[in-house]
Formats: C-alpha cells, sequence, structure tokens
C-alpha cells in the first residue's frame, strides 16, 4: 500500500512530523519532488532535527529511505545530512537514491543568486539552493543524471556541452568568473564516489516491494499553493508538490496511492513571497511567530522569520481538493491556546464580491480575508490523546475547520513529539 503525505498551503505545515509518526507501520519512505531548498523539522527521542533532503522516516532502523527520481539531489547536502545525524547518535539509515535522479550543481546555485542579485525588487524570495535553475536544466535536457556519473565518456562530452552554454550566460548576463570544465569534471567524480553505494533503479525496487506486500509512504515538500501549475504562480517553486506526482517522481503506477494525507497548520505561516491573503502583521504577527512550532516560526532552511496568518479556509480547502486528500492532518493546534478569541478566513473579497473559491494570481492578489472570530480555549492542551477531553471550544474550532473545508480531520496534533498526536474519527467520513 502507498500513502502519501502532502501540505495544503505554503509549505511549513508540519509534514515532517506526520511522516515521522507514519512511519512506525511503514517499511519505506520516498522523497518524491523537490530539494534543498525546504525543511522539515522532526522532534523525537534523539533530538530535534531539520530534515532537508532526507526523508523524514531515517530515525527508523526497520525502514528503508528512498531519494526518486523526481528529487533535486545535492549530493554534498545529503552526505552532510547524513553526518549531522549519526553525529547525534542515530543508527546509519538504509537508504537508496534513484538512478535516474538528477544532481544540484555547485553552478546551479550560483546562478540562483545571480538572478535573484539581478532582479531585485522582483525577486521570488528564493532561498538560492539552486532549485529553479536546476528543474530548468532538466526540463531543457541539459542536466545531470546520477546514472551518468559512471559514464566517463557521456560525462566530459555533457560538461564541455554545458560550461559553453552557461559561460555565455556567466560573461555577459551576470558578469561572472566562467566555469572551468575540468573543474566541473572533477566535482562530478567526487560525486560519483560519494553516491555509488547507493545508487539503485527505485523504480523496480518499489515495483518488488509493492509486490511483497510493502507499505510506502511519500513524502511531499512544500505545499499546494507552491506548485507550478495550480499554485501561486509564479511565486512557487519549480516542481509539483501535488501527491499526483508522487507516482511519477517515485516511479510507480498512480493507482498504487491508496491514502492521501494532507497536513494543514491550525494557523497560517508561509515563507518567501507571493499572495497571503490571511496574513496578519505587528505584535499580533510577532506573538504568533514567537509561540509556534517548536522553538518558534523560522524556516528551517533559511532561518528566516515565516509571515504569519489566521487560517484561511479558503485555500486550505482548494489546497485539499488538488491534493485528493483522504484525510486532514491538522497541526499546531497548541500554540492558539493563548487567544481569547481566534479568527478564521472563511472567504475573500474580490472588487466588491466575496468569494469562497480561489482564485488565479491576479485576482488573489487584490484579495481582502472575510474573518469570522471563533472564542479561545484558553489553556495548554499538549498531553491530551482522546478527542473528548479537548476544550469544548477546541473542538468547535476544528470542526467548524472541518465542515468549511470539507475534508476529514482524522489527526490532530498538539505538541511537536511524534506521540503529541489525537486520532479521531471525522464525521465526515462516517
Amino acid at each position: 500500500m502507498v500513502k502519501a503525505v502532502v501540505g495544503a498551503n505554503w509549505g511549513d505545515e508540519g509534514k515532517g512530523k506526520i511522516t515521522d509518526m507514519l512511519a512506525e507501520k511503514a517499511d519505506i519512505i520516498v522523497r518524491f519532488q523537490g530539494g534543498a531548498n525546504a525543511g522539515h523539522t522532526i522532534v523525537n527521542n534523539y533530538g530535534k532535527f531539520a530534515l532537508h533532503t532526507l526523508p523524514s522516516g531515517v530515525f527508523y532502523n526497520h525502514t528503508t529511505s528512498v531519494i526518486g527520481n523526481g528529487v533535486a539531489l545535492n549530493i554534498p547536502v545529503l552526505f552532510e545530512e547524513i553526518r549531522s545525524i549519526t553525529d547525534q547518535g542515530v543508527p546509519m539509515p538504509k537508504i537508496l537514491v534513484s538512478d535516474r535522479a538528477q544532481i544540484v550543481m555547485p553552478y546551479h546555485i550560483l546562478f540562483d543568486q545571480y538572478e535573484e542579485e539581478r532582479l531585485g525588487g522582483r525577486s521570488f524570495g528564493s532561498t538560492k539552493s539552486g532549485i529553479a535553475p536546476f528543474y530548468s536544466d532538466k526540463y531543457a535536457k541539459i542536466g545531470f543524471q546520477v546514472s551518468e556519473l559512471f559514464d566517463e565518456e557521456r560525462l566530459r562530452d555533457k560538461a564541455v556541452h554545458v560550461a559553453e552554454q552557461k559561460n555565455v550566460l556567466l560573461e555577459h548576463l551576470y558578469h561572472r568568473p566562467a566555469i572551468d570544465v575540468e573543474e566541473l569534471l572533477d566535482t562530478l567524480r567526487t560525486y560519483r564516489e560519494m553516491v555509488a553505494p547507493y545508487v539503485c533503479d527505485v523504480s523496480l525496487f518499489l515495483d518488488q516491494a509493492l509486490r511483497d506486500g510493502k507499505t510506502v509512504l511519500l513524502e511531499g515538500q512544500l505545499g499546494t499553493l507552491k506548485d507550478p501549475d495550480h499554485g501561486i504562480y509564479p511565486m512557487v517553486t519549480s516542481s509539483s508538490t501535488l501527491a499526483a506526482y508522487g507516482a511519477i517522481g517515485a516511479g510507480i503506477a498512480p493507482y498504487e496511492i491508496r491514502q492521501i494525507i494532507t497536513v494543514c497548520k491550525a494557523y497560517s505561516s508561509a515563507v518567501g513571497a507571493g499572495a497571503f491573503v490571511s496574513e496578519i502583521f505587528g505584535d499580533e504577527a510577532d506573538e504568533l511567530r514567537r509561540r509556534g512550532g517548536d522553538g518558534g516560526e523560522f524556516g528551517a532552511t533559511t532561518g528566516r522569520p515565516r509571515r504569519m496568518g489566521w487560517f484561511d479556509c479558503v485555500a486550505s480547502r482548494y489546497g485539499c481538493r488538488l491534493q485528493g486528500t483522504t484525510d486532514v492532518a491538522f497541526t499546531v493546534l497548541d500554540v492558539l491556546g493563548y487567544l481569547d478569541e481566534i479568527p478564521v478566513c472563511t472567504g475573500y473579497e474580490i472588487d466588491g464580491t466575496v468569494t469562497t473559491d480561489f482564485p488565479v494570481t491576479g485576482k488573489l492578489e487584490k484579495a481582502r480575508p472575510v474573518l469570522e472570530k471563533l472564542p479561545g480555549w484558553k489553556c495548554d492542551i499538549r498531553g491530551i490523546r482522546n478527542y473528548g477531553e479537548l476544550p469544548e471550544n477546541c473542538r468547535k474550532y476544528i470542526e467548524f475547520i472541518e465542515e468549511r473545508i470539507g475534508y476529514p480531520i482524522t489527526m490532530v496534533s498538539n505538541g511537536p513529539g511524534r506521540e503529541d498526536i489525537i486520532y479521531r474519527e471525522s464525521a465526515l467520513k462516517k
């Protein structure tokens, strides 16, 4: 059976914790898209970790962690991450890397930085991890696939061709030093030595695993609103963030994905530029940011303060619909316990008309939030394991959100640890 864990919104929803939790009963965890440009924060018995490339199931001895073909693979970052967890006492995980995955090169990171500098005030708020240049090269068919590392003649020919093309841009657009072909080849050979023990035909491996009745968990990065087709284009990422892409990015049949767990925060947050209708500012935002997550709302990759907002029913219903949601995991609910009233965005006012449908970017940028205030519960809910023991106003908040988004909230996270979870029988699933 295949399950997918994906985000409903802008990312930073708490997918890492949910994946880590579900991995206890999984055999294989697969990262299927994105790169080291966004992180998943995990808190468990080993400590607190910010993972960027490794799947969030690496903390279990019985699991195999897979880097799928859809991932933007930064090989040095992957191995630094492996060192960072094993240095904290985590046993060396079992890792497989798809022979069809493509490699983030040092020049991708440089081009990302150069382009953001060139754009200035029109920049995309990139994490400068090389993701957009990487995917540009992938679809321009000049990227380096892992399998090509092991064909020296092909590698040299491609390195010469790529350097010729990139050096035109470096000289005439960015006015930066040229790529040296021999240095590029040395880098690629180093990558070959690093990754060689882990390279695998991942699609074939997963096919056999599913035939053997194994449970596979697909871990998505970011959320629906950062998808290049269905998100807040152009302020999006460069790979599909939808569960449907899990089949492509892992190399499995689409009908194998039986459960899609879409993660929503009990409030909203975002890193990077782009439309964010329910955003709040000033002291109100600072207070929520300070209390949020585990140690505050700051990007796991960049450390940037996240933009904060109230729960957005319009965006979340859209996000869940595009993901094909079967279950919603509702996270960081405990954070809201300090509020007397909790605003919720239930609609958008655009040019004098209120809508509950998520619009295209041009209209989204003109939208104003329609807010409804719900009474708070004014107490700490950490440690509660049974839904019926939550304060009445807390349950009403969950049920209000569930009704407005139209998808069943079956998991409620009320703390950072993997044990801080409440399983719930949703009325929508009956």
